[in-house]
């Protein structure tokens, strides 16, 4: 028996890929819903999410919707979508493909002929920081209005902060990209991403899915309280029962991973407690515009609290996934710049610091309506308030070179490895095929 600590994507990633094997499992998940940050929630008869907006109809995928029975409520956002980048006072359209950029008025003409040199800079190395990388390759305006922004905002993290070997590298080495970057796109031709899609009831129907196919081997509302070791094995304290367990899996976040390390592995338990995590807002607004597009993302340049939007109702509608022409946009609030270690409260200016548990969601709403406002010209109406805190995969994640763990206890999170929906499926199918057939030591 396989005890995986956390029912959200990642736990139940590797539960379904362990039953596929034939080994038995169960999912310990603490709250009452399965899915972990994927959240789709209504409000105002909209359909609104709290975690990923998105994921990409890639091969793998797809045969997973099928598995799972979701063709049906499956929704392609439209291909011809194009991205801005909020700089100098306006929106500035960042068509995602090199020839599309060299039209854009994102980038002056000088900040692209020093993009097109690009080729004749070496390529990446691990021990850098991803801005300087990024600096050096394409130039510090390009990085600065368009590349700092679209990448820093995946993790709400300032590039400045990351390390290329422990965030960026990885993400280069799946896409194939070498010494180049340009290269790399211009070989592409005009082969894009895969198309960006969801579900009818939201991004929360997978997770949902997965738990249903898993059956009662998801056991909700079962906080773990501690593991401890035995002969052979490892036991799982829950509040009133305690289960044995040949390996365990933790898919929680760090802070809780660190707690439950404490006493069988203190080092690796000091070292993952240090990992810094980003406070975040996420604010979803009313507004009627004449926006059409994926969303923009604010230059790292300006000074402002609101660091991008998703336009929400041109990828996938506002009522339960049909097209309609409700102005539905998410705001991301924080500032990228600041982190604070997992499992403490963050430091530092309330205005610019909107995690901070002394907000009002009032206040908060305000301040995105404000915000949007100011970068759009159109007035919004708050409508919902979700705080994540998001691994900053910054230099604090350095400490995880070396990380030791005890045989028979493993790790599965979005900030252990890849992060995003098709890292934590890649890393549910490697444990379950590698590092959990061995017996336990």
């Amino acid at each position: 028996m396989i005890a995986i600590v956390g029912g959200g994507m990642s736990g139940l990633a590797l539960g379904r890929e362990l039953v596929r094997r034939g080994c038995e499992c169960v999912v310990l998940e603490a709250g009452d819903r399965p899915g972990g940050v994927v959240r789709s929630e209504r409000a105002g008869g909209l359909l609104l999410e709290n975690g990923p907006q998105r994921a990409r109809l890639t091969v793998p995928f797809a045969a997973l919707v099928d598995e799972l029975g979701l063709r049906e409520s499956l929704i392609l956002a439209p291909e011809d979508l194009d991205f801005f980048v909020y700089r100098n006072g306006s929106l500035r359209r960042v068509p995602l493909s090199v020839r599309g950029l060299l039209a854009s008025d994102a980038v002056s003409w000088r900040g692209k002929l020093r993009a097109m040199l690009e080729p004749l800079t070496r390529g990446a190395r691990d021990s850098e920081r991803v801005a300087d990388f990024f600096s050096r390759k394409l130039g510090r305006e390009l990085y600065e209005h368009v590349v700092g922004p679209l990448y820093g905002g995946l993790y709400g993290t300032d590039p400045g902060e990351m390390i290329v070997g422990l965030s960026l590298g990885g993400l280069l080495r799946d896409m194939g990209i070498g010494r180049s970057l340009v290269l790399a796109r211009l070989r592409a031709g005009g082969v894009g991403p895969p198309p960006a899609c969801s579900f009818a009831e939201g991004m929360e129907s997978l997770p949902r899915a997965l738990a249903r196919d898993l059956g009662d081997r998801v056991r909700l509302d079962s906080p773990v309280r501690a593991i401890e070791p035995r002969p052979g094995g490892w036991s799982v304290v829950l509040d009133d029962e305690t289960l044995p367990a040949d390996a365990v899996v933790l898919a929680v976040p760090a802070p809780v991973a660190a707690r439950l390390l404490r006493k069988i592995a203190p080092d690796a338990s000091s070292r993952i407690g240090g990992l810094r995590y980003n406070p975040l807002a996420v604010v979803h607004l009313r507004a009627d515009t004449r926006l059409r597009g994926i969303g923009f993302q604010v230059s790292l340049a300006e000074p402002r609290t609101l660091r991008g939007v998703t336009f929400s109702h041109c990828l996938f509608g506002g009522e339960g996934g049909r097209r309609d022409r409700t102005g539905l946009y998410t705001a991301y609030l924080g500032d990228p710049s600041r982190a604070s270690p997992a499992g403490t409260r963050p430091m530092g200016d309330p205005v610019r610091s909107p995690g901070f548990s002394a907000h009002t969601d009032e206040v908060l709403g305000t301040l995105a309506a404000d915000e949007f406002r100011r970068c759009t010209g159109y007035a919004a109406e708050p409508l919902a308030v979700a705080r994540p805190a998001m691994p900053a995969w910054d230099t604090s994640w350095s400490a995880l070179r070396g990380l030791r763990l005890p045989a028979g206890v493993h790790i599965t999170a979005n900030w252990e490895s890849r992060p995003g929906l098709a890292g934590r499926f890649a890393r549910a199918r490697g444990l379950a095929a590698d590092a959990l057939r061995a017996p336990p030591a």
